[in-house]
């Protein structure tokens, strides 16, 4: 059994789906992160005790600082609103930060984006890689860089996150034009060379991935829609 499955069974373990708000949960599991959506509150409250009272028949506990109940979803924009609480909170899962939107159409969804926390650790870990590559040849480097910003893309590509894709190129390329110019006294290198070899080795973003409701449509033949 893979750990993603290992984790998610003992998840149902121990939360116990004979439990009435168990019913209510929408839980997405992955390994040792999981989110669970509840429409009110007090369910909210009493889900959370009971997942404690669970855990600790198996001597484990949720994390304090990972841990937290808050407000989101469509009618959370108009609830805090009316208490003049500010914008919803945003919460941080696999890598992107979810965030309350709207459509252009004036409808709810959930807006998402690379968390900056992510951003952060790939671009130092790059700026590591680069400066223990620095006296290869830019060739060698540009292929790294290339599938470095091919993953990234493949993975953070989902609808309304292109800007971000796009700040994660440009930084990589000002992060490749620096060690560029460290390589000696005279190795400074021109931006408009540089924007040269950026076309050439670093892949514009796209994205890759549809919205949510347009993953599970299948057309028949019959050319109708069914989800």
């Amino acid at each position: 059994m893979s750990t993603p499955d290992f984790f998610c069974s003992r998840l149902d373990q121990m939360i116990d789906l004979r439990h009435p708000l168990a019913v209510l949960a929408t839980r997405l599991p992955w390994a040792d992160d999981w989110v669970a959506g509840l429409q009110y509150r007090d369910d909210a409250e009493r889900f959370k005790r009971a997942v404690q009272e669970r855990l600790e028949q198996f001597g484990l506990k949720l994390h304090p600082e990972k841990t937290r109940l808050i407000e989101f979803g469509r009618f959370a924009c108009e609830s805090r609103r009316r208490k003049r609480q500010g914008k919803p909170q945003t919460f941080d899962f696999l890598g992107f930060t979810h965030c309350c939107a709207k459509t252009r159409k004036g409808k709810f969804t959930v807006l998402r984006l690379t968390s900056a926390k992510r951003t952060r650790a790939k671009l130092q870990a790059i700026k590591l890689e680069l400066r223990r590559k620095m006296n290869r040849s830019v060739t060698e480097q540009g292929q790294y860089l290339r599938a470095v910003i091919a993953g990234h893309g493949h993975y953070f590509g989902v609808p309304c996150n292109g800007t971000r894709l796009q700040t994660f190129r440009y930084r990589v390329a000002r992060l490749w034009h620096r060690i560029l110019c460290r390589r000696s006294q005279n190795a400074y290198v021109k931006w408009n060379r540089m924007q040269r070899l950026i076309e050439r080795w670093l892949p514009r973003p796209h994205i890759c991935h549809p919205y949510p409701n347009q993953r599970l449509i299948v057309t028949t033949q019959g050319k109708s829609r069914v989800r």
